[in-house]
Protein backbone atom coordinates (compact mmCIF):
# COMPACT_ATOMS: atom_id res chain seq x y z
CA UNK A 1 0.00 0.00 0.00
CA UNK A 2 1.24 3.35 -1.06
CA UNK A 3 0.54 5.12 2.13
CA UNK A 4 2.87 2.46 4.19
CA UNK A 5 5.57 2.99 2.01
CA UNK A 6 5.27 6.81 2.19
CA UNK A 7 5.17 5.98 6.23
CA UNK A 8 8.37 3.79 5.73
CA UNK A 9 10.31 6.67 4.05
CA UNK A 10 9.03 9.74 5.91
CA UNK A 11 12.81 10.16 8.37
CA UNK A 12 14.85 10.03 4.72
CA UNK A 13 12.31 11.61 2.47
CA UNK A 14 12.48 14.84 5.41
CA UNK A 15 16.34 14.27 5.21
CA UNK A 16 16.71 14.42 1.57
CA UNK A 17 14.19 16.44 0.46
CA UNK A 18 14.92 20.94 -0.62
CA UNK A 19 12.80 23.10 -0.13
CA UNK A 20 12.66 24.07 -3.81
CA UNK A 21 11.16 21.04 -4.08
CA UNK A 22 8.60 21.32 -1.55
CA UNK A 23 6.96 23.73 -2.68
CA UNK A 24 6.71 22.14 -6.03
CA UNK A 25 5.10 18.94 -4.90
CA UNK A 26 2.51 21.35 -3.04
CA UNK A 27 1.88 23.10 -6.45
CA UNK A 28 1.38 19.81 -8.18
CA UNK A 29 -1.17 18.35 -5.51
CA UNK A 30 -2.79 21.85 -5.23
CA UNK A 31 -2.95 20.95 -9.05
CA UNK A 32 -4.54 17.83 -8.42
CA UNK A 33 -6.35 19.00 -5.97
CA UNK A 34 -5.53 16.18 -3.70
CA UNK A 35 -4.94 19.43 -1.35
CA UNK A 36 -6.20 23.12 -0.95
CA UNK A 37 -5.26 26.08 -0.11
CA UNK A 38 -6.11 26.44 3.03
CA UNK A 39 -3.11 23.11 3.80
CA UNK A 40 -0.91 24.37 0.96
CA UNK A 41 -0.62 27.62 4.04
CA UNK A 42 -0.68 25.14 6.54
CA UNK A 43 2.53 23.71 5.29
CA UNK A 44 4.22 26.47 4.55
CA UNK A 45 3.14 28.46 7.01
CA UNK A 46 2.82 27.02 10.59
CA UNK A 47 6.40 25.42 10.24
CA UNK A 48 9.40 27.23 10.81
CA UNK A 49 11.97 24.51 8.98
CA UNK A 50 12.35 22.18 5.91
CA UNK A 51 12.02 19.31 8.33
CA UNK A 52 8.98 20.13 9.56
CA UNK A 53 7.23 21.35 6.37
CA UNK A 54 8.27 17.95 5.25
CA UNK A 55 7.01 15.92 7.89
CA UNK A 56 4.10 17.57 7.66
CA UNK A 57 3.30 17.03 3.79
CA UNK A 58 4.08 13.27 4.30
CA UNK A 59 0.82 13.47 7.21
CA UNK A 60 -1.15 15.21 5.30
CA UNK A 61 -0.89 13.11 2.28
CA UNK A 62 -0.81 10.17 4.45
CA UNK A 63 -4.25 10.08 5.64
CA UNK A 64 -6.01 10.83 2.76
CA UNK A 65 -5.22 7.27 1.82
CA UNK A 66 -3.48 4.97 -0.98
CA UNK A 67 -4.10 7.21 -3.90
CA UNK A 68 -3.28 10.39 -2.41
CA UNK A 69 0.19 8.61 -1.43
CA UNK A 70 0.34 7.15 -4.10
CA UNK A 71 -0.09 10.45 -6.49
CA UNK A 72 2.61 12.42 -4.07
CA UNK A 73 5.52 9.27 -4.76
CA UNK A 74 4.77 10.02 -8.25
CA UNK A 75 5.31 13.58 -8.17
CA UNK A 76 8.38 12.76 -6.34
CA UNK A 77 9.63 10.56 -9.50
CA UNK A 78 8.98 12.97 -11.98
CA UNK A 79 10.31 15.90 -9.96
CA UNK A 80 13.26 14.14 -8.75
CA UNK A 81 14.40 10.78 -9.74
CA UNK A 82 17.51 10.34 -8.17
CA UNK A 83 15.34 11.07 -5.10
CA UNK A 84 13.06 8.58 -5.98
CA UNK A 85 15.73 6.12 -6.66
CA UNK A 86 16.72 6.46 -3.16
CA UNK A 87 13.54 6.14 -1.04
CA UNK A 88 11.99 3.70 -3.39
CA UNK A 89 14.78 1.19 -4.99
CA UNK A 90 13.07 -1.74 -5.19
CA UNK A 91 10.48 0.39 -7.63
CA UNK A 92 13.77 0.94 -10.16
CA UNK A 93 13.59 -2.72 -10.93
CA UNK A 94 10.06 -2.74 -12.30
CA UNK A 95 9.67 -2.21 -16.20
CA UNK A 96 8.28 1.58 -17.13
CA UNK A 97 4.53 1.36 -17.01
CA UNK A 98 4.11 2.76 -20.86
CA UNK A 99 6.91 2.88 -23.99
CA UNK A 100 7.58 6.41 -24.64
CA UNK A 101 4.61 6.50 -27.26
CA UNK A 102 2.12 6.64 -24.85
CA UNK A 103 3.94 9.13 -22.34
CA UNK A 104 1.57 11.77 -20.91
CA UNK A 105 2.80 15.08 -22.28
CA UNK A 106 3.60 18.23 -20.08
CA UNK A 107 1.54 21.35 -21.04
CA UNK A 108 4.35 22.82 -18.93
CA UNK A 109 7.48 23.43 -18.36
CA UNK A 110 8.64 20.74 -15.43
CA UNK A 111 11.64 22.73 -13.26
CA UNK A 112 15.05 21.03 -12.64
CA UNK A 113 15.50 20.11 -8.89
CA UNK A 114 18.17 21.19 -6.96
CA UNK A 115 19.90 17.97 -6.81
CA UNK A 116 19.56 17.38 -10.35
CA UNK A 117 21.22 20.31 -11.26
CA UNK A 118 24.09 19.98 -8.74
CA UNK A 119 24.80 16.60 -10.19
CA UNK A 120 24.63 18.05 -13.71
CA UNK A 121 26.64 20.84 -13.33
CA UNK A 122 29.63 19.06 -11.45
CA UNK A 123 29.90 16.88 -14.78
CA UNK A 124 32.92 18.14 -16.81
CA UNK A 125 31.22 17.17 -19.89
CA UNK A 126 28.69 19.98 -20.18
CA UNK A 127 28.30 23.30 -21.49
CA UNK A 128 28.88 25.77 -17.87
CA UNK A 129 25.89 27.76 -17.19
CA UNK A 130 25.59 30.67 -14.20
CA UNK A 131 22.69 32.92 -12.87
CA UNK A 132 24.48 35.59 -14.22
CA UNK A 133 24.00 33.47 -17.79
CA UNK A 134 20.76 32.23 -17.13
CA UNK A 135 19.69 35.81 -17.09
CA UNK A 136 21.35 36.91 -20.11
CA UNK A 137 19.56 33.96 -22.55
CA UNK A 138 18.35 35.69 -25.99
CA UNK A 139 16.67 33.80 -28.75
CA UNK A 140 15.97 34.72 -32.57
CA UNK A 141 12.98 33.82 -33.53
CA UNK A 142 11.51 34.39 -37.25
CA UNK A 143 8.03 33.78 -38.76
CA UNK A 144 6.93 33.85 -42.40
CA UNK A 145 3.12 33.78 -42.54
CA UNK A 146 1.94 36.14 -45.04
CA UNK A 147 3.68 36.66 -48.78
CA UNK A 148 3.03 38.95 -51.53
CA UNK A 149 1.90 35.92 -53.12
CA UNK A 150 -1.61 35.32 -51.22
CA UNK A 151 -1.26 31.98 -52.53
CA UNK A 152 1.65 31.39 -50.71
CA UNK A 153 -0.14 32.28 -46.58
CA UNK A 154 1.04 29.97 -44.71
CA UNK A 155 -1.85 29.37 -42.79
CA UNK A 156 -1.07 27.54 -39.28
CA UNK A 157 2.26 29.53 -38.81
CA UNK A 158 0.75 31.76 -36.15
CA UNK A 159 0.51 29.11 -33.95
CA UNK A 160 4.21 27.68 -34.29
CA UNK A 161 5.13 31.57 -33.69
CA UNK A 162 3.16 31.49 -30.43
CA UNK A 163 4.18 28.09 -29.32
CA UNK A 164 7.98 28.62 -29.66
CA UNK A 165 7.76 32.12 -28.15
CA UNK A 166 5.94 30.76 -25.60
CA UNK A 167 8.71 27.75 -24.53
CA UNK A 168 11.49 30.37 -25.44
CA UNK A 169 10.30 32.67 -22.75
CA UNK A 170 9.97 29.91 -20.35
CA UNK A 171 13.61 29.12 -20.73
CA UNK A 172 14.41 32.47 -19.89
CA UNK A 173 15.04 33.44 -23.32
CA UNK A 174 14.57 37.07 -24.37
CA UNK A 175 12.94 36.63 -27.61
CA UNK A 176 13.99 39.26 -30.46
CA UNK A 177 11.39 38.53 -32.79
CA UNK A 178 10.14 39.33 -36.40
CA UNK A 179 7.18 38.57 -39.11
CA UNK A 180 7.22 38.80 -42.94
CA UNK A 181 10.73 39.16 -43.45
CA UNK A 182 12.30 39.44 -47.40
CA UNK A 183 15.34 37.68 -48.27
CA UNK A 184 17.24 40.33 -47.38
CA UNK A 185 15.55 41.54 -44.06
CA UNK A 186 16.47 38.08 -42.74
CA UNK A 187 19.93 38.72 -43.32
CA UNK A 188 19.51 42.18 -41.47
CA UNK A 189 17.94 40.61 -38.57
CA UNK A 190 20.47 37.94 -38.13
CA UNK A 191 23.50 40.57 -38.42
CA UNK A 192 21.90 42.67 -35.96
CA UNK A 193 21.18 39.54 -33.57
CA UNK A 194 25.26 39.22 -33.67
CA UNK A 195 26.06 42.42 -31.84
CA UNK A 196 23.16 41.70 -29.44
CA UNK A 197 25.03 43.23 -25.64
CA UNK A 198 23.61 40.17 -23.91
CA UNK A 199 25.89 37.48 -26.45
CA UNK A 200 28.55 38.67 -24.39
CA UNK A 201 27.15 36.97 -21.12
CA UNK A 202 24.29 34.68 -22.48
CA UNK A 203 25.32 30.78 -21.86
CA UNK A 204 23.31 29.60 -25.54
CA UNK A 205 21.45 31.12 -28.64
CA UNK A 206 18.12 29.62 -30.16
CA UNK A 207 17.32 31.06 -33.68
CA UNK A 208 14.19 29.63 -35.40
CA UNK A 209 13.07 30.67 -38.49
CA UNK A 210 9.78 29.61 -39.93
CA UNK A 211 8.68 30.26 -43.81
CA UNK A 212 8.62 28.55 -47.34
CA UNK A 213 11.86 27.03 -48.81
CA UNK A 214 13.52 25.13 -51.00
CA UNK A 215 16.76 22.95 -50.55
CA UNK A 216 19.68 25.09 -48.51
CA UNK A 217 17.13 28.33 -48.90
CA UNK A 218 14.62 30.25 -47.04
CA UNK A 219 12.37 32.24 -48.98
CA UNK A 220 11.31 35.61 -48.04
CA UNK A 221 8.09 37.22 -48.43
CA UNK A 222 8.01 39.03 -51.76
CA UNK A 223 9.15 35.49 -53.64
CA UNK A 224 7.54 34.63 -56.82
CA UNK A 225 7.94 32.16 -59.64
CA UNK A 226 9.61 34.70 -61.93
CA UNK A 227 11.43 36.55 -59.19
CA UNK A 228 12.73 34.38 -56.35
CA UNK A 229 13.58 36.11 -53.38
CA UNK A 230 15.72 33.34 -51.21
CA UNK A 231 17.94 33.76 -47.69
CA UNK A 232 20.94 30.95 -48.14
CA UNK A 233 20.89 28.84 -44.58
CA UNK A 234 24.46 28.46 -44.83
CA UNK A 235 24.70 32.58 -44.03
CA UNK A 236 22.94 31.36 -40.18
CA UNK A 237 26.22 29.36 -39.67
CA UNK A 238 28.36 31.98 -41.01
CA UNK A 239 26.82 35.04 -38.83
CA UNK A 240 26.75 33.00 -35.97
CA UNK A 241 30.48 31.38 -36.13
CA UNK A 242 33.53 32.69 -34.52
CA UNK A 243 34.78 34.92 -37.30
CA UNK A 244 31.52 37.58 -36.96
CA UNK A 245 30.27 36.34 -33.77
CA UNK A 246 33.28 36.07 -31.11
CA UNK A 247 30.58 36.49 -28.23
CA UNK A 248 29.00 32.96 -29.09
CA UNK A 249 32.70 31.14 -29.18
CA UNK A 250 32.30 27.91 -27.91
CA UNK A 251 28.37 28.61 -26.66
CA UNK A 252 25.82 25.99 -27.81
CA UNK A 253 24.03 28.00 -31.01
CA UNK A 254 20.29 25.42 -31.51
CA UNK A 255 19.05 26.51 -34.96
CA UNK A 256 15.46 25.05 -35.85
CA UNK A 257 14.18 25.99 -39.38
CA UNK A 258 10.96 24.55 -40.51
CA UNK A 259 10.46 25.39 -44.01
CA UNK A 260 10.25 23.10 -47.48
CA UNK A 261 13.06 21.88 -49.14
CA UNK A 262 11.63 21.79 -52.19
CA UNK A 263 10.26 19.58 -54.99
CA UNK A 264 12.56 16.43 -55.61
CA UNK A 265 12.32 14.69 -59.20
CA UNK A 266 9.79 12.48 -59.19
CA UNK A 267 8.37 13.59 -56.07
CA UNK A 268 4.75 14.50 -56.31
CA UNK A 269 3.15 17.65 -54.15
CA UNK A 270 -0.40 17.72 -53.09
CA UNK A 271 -1.22 21.33 -53.80
CA UNK A 272 -3.31 23.45 -51.27
CA UNK A 273 -6.53 22.57 -52.63
CA UNK A 274 -10.15 22.80 -51.11
CA UNK A 275 -10.56 19.21 -52.04
CA UNK A 276 -7.20 18.15 -50.21
CA UNK A 277 -6.63 17.07 -46.81
CA UNK A 278 -2.89 17.94 -47.20
CA UNK A 279 -1.08 20.38 -48.99
CA UNK A 280 2.91 21.20 -49.66
CA UNK A 281 5.06 24.50 -48.07
CA UNK A 282 6.70 24.30 -51.73
CA UNK A 283 6.70 27.88 -53.51
CA UNK A 284 4.39 26.35 -55.76
CA UNK A 285 1.24 26.21 -54.17
CA UNK A 286 -2.20 27.27 -53.58
CA UNK A 287 -4.49 28.23 -51.27
CA UNK A 288 -5.28 25.75 -48.05
CA UNK A 289 -8.50 24.80 -46.79
CA UNK A 290 -8.95 25.18 -43.11
CA UNK A 291 -7.63 22.91 -40.76
CA UNK A 292 -6.04 20.86 -43.74
CA UNK A 293 -2.20 19.73 -43.28
CA UNK A 294 0.84 21.28 -45.27
CA UNK A 295 4.21 20.38 -45.97
CA UNK A 296 7.72 21.64 -44.57
CA UNK A 297 11.43 20.41 -44.76
CA UNK A 298 15.00 21.27 -45.28
CA UNK A 299 18.15 20.49 -45.54
CA UNK A 300 21.77 21.21 -44.42
CA UNK A 301 25.40 20.97 -45.60
CA UNK A 302 28.89 21.86 -43.58
CA UNK A 303 29.49 21.67 -39.68
CA UNK A 304 31.00 24.33 -37.22
CA UNK A 305 32.10 24.07 -33.96
CA UNK A 306 29.03 23.87 -30.80
CA UNK A 307 26.15 23.64 -33.29
CA UNK A 308 22.72 21.57 -33.19
CA UNK A 309 20.20 21.33 -36.18
CA UNK A 310 16.97 19.91 -36.21
CA UNK A 311 15.60 20.10 -39.58
CA UNK A 312 11.83 19.45 -40.10
CA UNK A 313 12.42 16.05 -42.27
CA UNK A 314 14.94 14.18 -44.11
CA UNK A 315 16.02 15.07 -47.58
CA UNK A 316 13.85 12.69 -49.22
CA UNK A 317 10.34 13.45 -47.63
CA UNK A 318 8.27 16.37 -47.06
CA UNK A 319 7.09 17.47 -43.55
CA UNK A 320 3.28 18.50 -42.45
CA UNK A 321 1.70 21.45 -40.78
CA UNK A 322 -1.99 21.48 -39.34
CA UNK A 323 -3.83 25.08 -40.25
CA UNK A 324 -5.44 25.13 -36.96
CA UNK A 325 -2.74 23.64 -34.88
CA UNK A 326 0.53 24.64 -36.72
CA UNK A 327 3.43 22.18 -37.57
CA UNK A 328 3.96 18.86 -35.89
CA UNK A 329 7.45 19.42 -35.41
CA UNK A 330 7.21 22.79 -33.15
CA UNK A 331 4.53 21.16 -31.62
CA UNK A 332 5.97 18.05 -30.72
CA UNK A 333 8.88 20.59 -29.94
CA UNK A 334 7.29 22.32 -27.12
CA UNK A 335 5.51 19.07 -25.58
CA UNK A 336 8.91 17.24 -25.37
CA UNK A 337 11.17 20.48 -23.89
CA UNK A 338 8.19 20.94 -21.25
CA UNK A 339 8.42 17.22 -20.25
CA UNK A 340 12.00 16.37 -20.42
CA UNK A 341 14.13 19.13 -20.71
CA UNK A 342 14.58 19.24 -16.74
CA UNK A 343 16.32 15.82 -16.83
CA UNK A 344 17.72 15.60 -20.79
CA UNK A 345 20.30 17.61 -23.13
CA UNK A 346 19.42 19.00 -26.07
CA UNK A 347 20.38 16.02 -28.02
CA UNK A 348 18.05 13.69 -26.52
CA UNK A 349 15.58 16.39 -26.43
CA UNK A 350 15.67 16.16 -30.21
CA UNK A 351 15.87 12.36 -30.32
CA UNK A 352 12.87 12.37 -28.53
CA UNK A 353 11.00 14.64 -31.13
CA UNK A 354 12.25 12.33 -33.86
CA UNK A 355 10.53 9.94 -31.66
CA UNK A 356 7.44 11.20 -31.64
CA UNK A 357 7.06 10.66 -35.27
CA UNK A 358 7.01 7.24 -35.57
CA UNK A 359 3.81 6.86 -34.75
CA UNK A 360 2.66 9.73 -37.09
CA UNK A 361 -1.29 10.70 -36.58
CA UNK A 362 -2.00 10.29 -40.26
CA UNK A 363 -1.45 7.05 -41.43
CA UNK A 364 -1.40 7.52 -44.79
CA UNK A 365 1.82 10.14 -44.61
CA UNK A 366 5.09 9.98 -43.24
CA UNK A 367 7.54 12.36 -41.42
CA UNK A 368 11.12 12.19 -40.14
CA UNK A 369 12.26 14.93 -38.58
CA UNK A 370 16.72 15.03 -38.56
CA UNK A 371 19.77 16.36 -36.71
CA UNK A 372 21.70 18.28 -39.07
CA UNK A 373 25.50 19.84 -38.30
CA UNK A 374 25.31 18.88 -34.48
CA UNK A 375 29.04 20.31 -34.02
CA UNK A 376 28.35 20.04 -29.79
CA UNK A 377 31.25 18.85 -27.92
CA UNK A 378 29.57 18.67 -25.07
CA UNK A 379 26.18 17.86 -23.25
CA UNK A 380 24.51 21.22 -23.33
CA UNK A 381 21.26 21.00 -20.36
CA UNK A 382 18.59 24.16 -20.36
CA UNK A 383 18.47 23.53 -16.60
CA UNK A 384 14.20 25.20 -16.27
CA UNK A 385 13.21 26.64 -13.38
CA UNK A 386 16.18 28.32 -12.47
Amino acid sequence: MADKELFKVRSKFVEKVSKSMLKQLLDDLLEDRLLNDGEVESVLEDNTTKADMARCLVDIVRKKGTRASKMLIDHIKTRDEMLHSELFPDSQDQPDAAPPTQRTWSNKLIPVTDSERTKKMNDPDIYKVSEKNLKSRVALLITNRNFTDDGLTRKGAEKDEENMLNLLRSLQYEVVKYNDLTAKDIEKALRDFTTHPKLKETDSVFVVLMSHGKRGLVLGVDHRQDKPDEFAVDKIYAYLGPQKCPALTDKPKVIIIQACRGEREGHTIVSDSAGSSVVSDEATHQPASPGSIVEDSLRYVHKEKDFISLLSSTPDTVSYRREDLGSFLIQYIVEVFNTCSHQDDIDELFRKVMQRFEDFPDATKRQMPTKDRCTLTRRFYLFPGH
